[in-house]
C-alpha cells in the first residue's frame, strides 16, 4: 500500500515536471525577478516640499508635517482641539506610495509598476471625479451639525498613488475637498 502511494507521488511529480517544462518552452523564456521593476525611491524631504499647510490648520497650531517612511512616505500634521482657544481642530495625513512591479502567477505575465498602482487605486473607496488630469477618487464624510468633515482624496499617476485625508471642524465641505485636492496634486508633482 505504502509503495503504491510513493509510486503515485513520483508519477505525479514527473508529470508536473514535464508539463511545467513544456509550458515554459511554449511560453518562452521565464520571467525572473530582475525583469520586474522595483519601486522608485521618494525624496527624503518630500513632506517639506509640500509647502505651507498653515491654511489647513487652526491659527494657533504649528503647521509642520512630520514625515515617516522611506519607500512609502507618510506626512502628518495635527492640531488638537485641546490646544486651541476655540472649538476647532484638524488633522492632515498624506500617504505617497510608489508601486513596484510584480511577478505574475503561474501562466500570468508580470505586472508593471503602473499596473500594480492601478490595482491599488481601483480598490480605494470614493467616487471617480471627472475632469481631472489624473484619475481621482473623492470620499466625503460629514459629521454632526454639518461643520465637521473628513475628506479623502486618492490620486493615481503612473506608478504612484497619493492619498490625502483631511479632517477638520469647523470647515465647509467644499473648502475641505478643494484643500485636499490641492495637497494631493502637490504631492504628485513633488514625488515625480
Amino acid at each position: 500500500m505504502a509503495g503504491g502511494v510513493v509510486r503515485g507521488a513520483l508519477i505525479a511529480s514527473g508529470v508536473a515536471l514535464v508539463a511545467g517544462l513544456g509550458i515554459g518552452f511554449a511560453a518562452g523564456e521565464p520571467v525572473h525577478e530582475d525583469d520586474v521593476a522595483g519601486a522608485r525611491k521618494l525624496p527624503a524631504d518630500l513632506c517639506e516640499r509640500l509647502g505651507d499647510i498653515s491654511g489647513l490648520l487652526p491659527k494657533a497650531s504649528s503647521p509642520v508635517f512630520a514625515q515617516t517612511g522611506t519607500g512609502e512616505v507618510r506626512c502628518r500634521a495635527v492640531a488638537e482641539e485641546s490646544g486651541q482657544r476655540t472649538y476647532t481642530g484638524a488633522t492632515v495625513n498624506v500617504q505617497i506610495t510608489p508601486y513596484a512591479g510584480k511577478l505574475g502567477g503561474e501562466g500570468e505575465p508580470p505586472f508593471r509598476p503602473d499596473q500594480m498602482a492601478r490595482k491599488a487605486f481601483d480598490r480605494e473607496k470614493g467616487e471617480l471625479t471627472p475632469g481631472r488630469h489624473y484619475p481621482t477618487r473623492i470620499d466625503r464624510l460629514g459629521r454632526t451639525g454639518g461643520e465637521d468633515w473628513k475628506v479623502s482624496v486618492v490620486v493615481l499617476r503612473d506608478d504612484l498613488v497619493v492619498q490625502v485625508d483631511y479632517e477638520a471642524h469647523p470647515v465647509a465641505p467644499d473648502k475641505a475637498e478643494q484643500a485636499a485636492l490641492v495637497l494631493a496634486d502637490r504631492a504628485v508633482w513633488e514625488a515625480k
